[in-house]
């Protein structure tokens, strides 16, 4: 996750895009451990897709 966001940083990106484990029932409530981390670490914004 560090090194995404600092990679986003360095480019001055406008919007991280991620890729979730795309789960059903409960599994999907839950984003991946990298993407949760970006997404509550950084002020730019993040799209998750499934």
């Amino acid at each position: 996750a560090e090194a995404i966001l600092e990679v986003a940083a360095g480019e001055g990106s406008d919007i991280i895009v991620m890729a979730s484990h795309g789960r059903r029932g409960l599994g999907r409530l839950v984003l991946g451990s990298q993407t949760a981390e970006v997404v509550s670490l950084t002020e730019i914004p993040v799209l998750v897709v499934r």
